[in-house]
């Protein structure tokens, strides 16, 4: 492409056409390209806006973005706009590639042997309700704001920029562990392959345990997928096609040669740790769902995002549902619980029922499907970092678009060399509670959010209606984490549920009954608003209530490390960009624009 189609025209302050000046380049690494806003720009203007630390966090908490800021003033910080190039049947596949990997041939295995059982099929059905719950909410907002900041978008527009930073810091820890899981996984996989111990590949040190086997093969695996992401969306589509595709024939000689050598007496005891333990299972197998959202951040390379997005969400996730549940029910048949591998689960049990050869078989599968797990995951990811850089809630230079490419490098090596240190030390064990409770968490507040976005309109709503609102979607919140609480203090108990259940359902009751919709969806909607987000709410706090006291310290530890960050950068940052002056715009249509169809 000439440099003569990307100009950048200018208008002075009386409101002429200036001169035409070329852009600067994609790889830069000025202050200015990381620190431009005016808190930075000298330790003086630094201690100022520190100064006023208190007054600038109440003003980010009360401030809630519009949808045309996200869908249109937003992408300008990109520079270069993402090609639009995707349709239903990619986005259908991408479903695919990004939700079918780590969670169904790695997390199966190891919750079935630790915590669930045989019934660890229904740790999957529990588990896949909350994040159908989640895929219709997050498939409204998609079509409404399709943008490739995701639910940190929805959640600006509607909770505000303070609930949307906790939402970013929650994806960016999601991204960075999730894209650490998979790789490991790959490494797992990679080693029942050649036949070797899975640790036989690692390098063994002397680090506290949990941290002391080096993974040098994951990093390659994530450096690899990251240069095909980053080489552009329409190649990578293909590529999933075909890696996806050999992943789905895998999959159905999984179901169907697991049930051919079922023995029904593996399922016996079912449920060896009873209730208890199906939902712990199902809180941590939650994010074997967690590729769904990279969809909805691939709207703004969507061809017809209205039409194109709720075919590709809803379709795929029915379908991995389905999957999920009869690969779970096949491992179960096919092993005992007990001797089922936590690593490489699905080729231990295919050599134990006397199909060595097939184990080979699972294990390409299953490096297949991680593949391309990390494949959707690096285009996602990437996505949502380059929307929270728009807001300069990270450094503005993550949120550049390559003009050849039309893909955000920056944000995909931000995501990818964070995940490569973490995968290069870190244990499943270590990272998959850790990223249950961010994804969530991140869940959690979208279905808040949903109700917020239909109850209230702000200049419209009257005031006591708002009241109404907030305090009847507090006591969902708190009725829900005290039935999670109670579950969790005392599995076998029913005295405290005759309270927390009835308050969460009257005060859904309250909302449908008391409180007209403000606004209704123009193209497709979450039906029986407000019962179906108000029960993911339930449903994701009680499955965080499940998850041990472990993985809390460490979802606390990194949520302080991260309001540390934002009150020493972020919060400035978007408070500058928030108040500074609206610059005015030119009216001159470049040819892109000319070109280019309206979604």
């Amino acid at each position: 492409m000439s440099p003569e189609r990307h100009k950048i025209t200018v208008m002075d302050s009386a409101g002429e056409m200036g001169d035409e000046i070329q852009p600067r380049s994609y790889w830069r690494w000025s202050k200015q390209d990381f620190f431009p806003e005016d808190s930075f720009q000298n330790w003086s203007a630094y201690r100022s806006a520190l100064s006023q630390t208190v007054t600038r966090l109440k003003d980010r908490v009360a401030s809630c973005s519009e949808d045309a800021d996200e869908i249109e003033e937003l992408k300008k910080q990109s520079e270069n706009e993402m090609k639009r190039c995707l349709s239903w049947w990619d986005l259908t596949w991408f479903g695919f590639g990004s939700v079918i990997g780590a969670g169904i041939f790695v997390l199966t295995g190891q919750e079935a042997h630790e915590h669930a059982g045989p019934a660890i099929v229904l740790s999957y059905v529990a588990s896949g309700i909350s994040a159908m719950l989640s895929v219709f909410c997050c498939t409204e907002f998609a079509v409404e704001i399709p943008v490739a900041g995701g639910s940190f978008a929805y959640i600006r527009v509607e909770l505000g920029d303070f609930a949307a930073f906790i939402t970013a810091g929650n994806i960016i820890l999601g991204s960075i562990a999730g894209g650490a899981v998979v790789a490991r996984a790959w490494t797992s996989y990679f080693t029942a392959l050649l036949n070797r111990h899975p640790n036989s590949l690692r390098i063994h040190t002397n680090l506290t345990d949990g941290f002391n086997l080096l993974d040098p093969i994951a990093v390659a695996v994530l450096v690899i997928t990251s240069i095909i992401a980053i080489s552009g969306t329409r190649r990578t589509s293909y590529f999933n096609w075909i890696a996806s595709a050999v992943n789905m024939v895998v999959i159905l000689f999984v179901i169907v040669a697991g049930f051919v050598h079922a023995n029904t007496s593996n399922l016996t005891p079912f449920m060896p740790h009873g209730a208890k333990g199906i939902f712990v299972a199902a809180a941590i197998v939650y994010f074997a769902y967690g590729g769904f959202d990279n969809i909805a951040t691939m709207a703004e390379e969507t061809k017809n995002p209205s039409k194109d997005i709720p075919l590709g969400l809803l379709g795929s996730m029915s379908i991995i549902t389905l999957i999920y549940c009869l690969m779970a029910l096949s491992l179960s048949m096919m092993q005992k619980y007990t001797d089922i591998d936590p690593n490489a689960a699905y080729a231990v049990a295919f050599q134990s029922v006397g199909m060595k050869w097939a184990k080979y078989l699972v294990a390409l599968g299953a490096l297949k499907g991680m593949t391309t797990v990390l494949l959707a995951g690096a285009i996602g990811q990437a996505r949502y970092a380059t929307h929270i850089a728009r807001v300069h809630m990270i450094p503005p230079w993550f949120a550049l678009v390559h003009p050849k490419t039309g893909t955000p490098i920056n944000a995909t090596l931000l995501i990818r060399l964070a995940s490569a240190c973490i995968a290069l030390f870190s244990s499943l064990d270590v990272l998959s509670s850790l990223l249950s409770v961010s994804s969530l968490l991140t869940s959690t507040m979208m279905a808040v959010a949903l109700l917020v976005r239909r109850y209230y309109v702000r200049g419209i709503t009257p005031r006591t209606n708002l009241l109404k609102l907030t305090f009847l979607v507090l006591v969902i919140i708190v009725s829900s984490v005290g039935t999670s609480a109670y579950w969790g203090l005392d599995p076998n108990g029913w005295l405290g549920y005759t309270v927390t259940v009835p308050l969460w359902f009257l005060a859904t009751l309250a909302i449908s009954v008391l409180l007209p919709q403000e606004r209704i969806p123009k193209v497709w909607g979450v039906p029986l608003v407000p019962w179906l987000p108000s029960l993911s709410v339930a449903i994701n706090l009680f499955l965080m209530g499940s998850l041990g006291a472990q993985a809390f310290i460490r979802f606390g530890i990194c949520t302080v490390v991260m309001l540390i960050y934002y009150v020493i950068f972020g919060l400035h940052a978007t408070y500058d960009i928030a108040h500074q002056p609206k610059k005015p715009t030119s009216s001159k249509i470049s040819e892109d624009d000319i070109e280019k169809p309206k979604a």
